[in-house]
């Protein structure tokens, strides 16, 4: 086998997507052959030793796709020493798995956990474009200005322009509002930030689709294997 980036080598081995793993580089958990890796290097894992965590990568002897209610107050992923829990606590399996993108602490909805590093890589990477879906409550009625300035796009306090997005009332609650909003980005807190500039602060959000992925009857903290059909239909675009 030829030498490959160690962010892939890494992702194959069931240690996250390609971003988490150039993240495990950055903070010098790997090693190869002895010496602390950087982003860039490359290595061959039939003649390389590398190491994470002073630890041999070995890849997942089976492939994990797991469907979740991540509940508000549970972390995607926590760093080292976090007292709060994250969503791997929910899970029950002996496998090491990872989830594949992330949802803030106050939001909730649908979380795919994985060891397979090469659909974790396509499912949040921008070039691939896969929908998001989430039911978004806000806290006022959205006029159609609004709506459609959220459609084209803002600009948020960063600088930052969002992409086009599909936005749609779903109906009232009370003063406030549930929408559809259907993204092809992830910025951090986009559509709370995205709210707030336009005027409608959000109360909750609620992911319940990710590219072919449903949500479905589950409830907050439930989780369930995909079947094969699901996971054949989040790969099959890109075979």
């Amino acid at each position: 086998m030829a030498a490959e980036r160690l962010q892939k080598i890494l992702a194959r081995a069931g240690l996250g997507s390609r971003r988490t793993c150039e993240d495990i580089i950055n903070a010098g958990r790997v090693s190869v052959n002895g010496v602390t890796a950087k982003i860039g290097d490359k290595a061959d894992p039939e003649f390389d030793r590398i190491l994470v965590d002073g630890q041999p990568i070995t890849p997942p002897e089976f492939l994990i796709y797991i469907a979740l209610y991540k509940p508000r107050g549970v972390l995607t992923s926590a760093a080292s020493g976090d007292p709060r829990p994250n969503v791997l606590d929910l899970v029950e399996v002996t496998e090491r798995i990872y989830p594949v993108g992330r949802l803030d602490i106050d939001s909730e909805g649908l979380i795919l956990l994985t060891n397979d590093g090469n659909l974790a890589n396509q499912l949040t990477h921008p070039r691939y474009g896969h929908e998001k879906e989430y039911r978004v409550l806000v806290a006022r009625h959205p006029d159609n200005k609004q709506l459609e300035t959220w459609q084209r796009g803002v600009v948020l306090t960063d600088g930052y322009r969002t992409a086009p997005a599909k936005v749609r009332f779903i109906s009232s609650s009370g003063k406030g509002a549930w929408l559809k909003v259907i993204l092809r980005e992830g910025r951090k807190r986009q559509i709370r930030e995205t709210g707030s500039q336009l005027g409608l602060p959000v109360v909750k959000i609620i992911r319940t689709r990710i590219g072919t992925l449903q949500l479905g009857s589950l409830k907050p903290r439930q989780w369930r294997y995909l079947t094969s059909k699901e996971i054949d239909k989040l790969k099959s675009k890109h075979r």
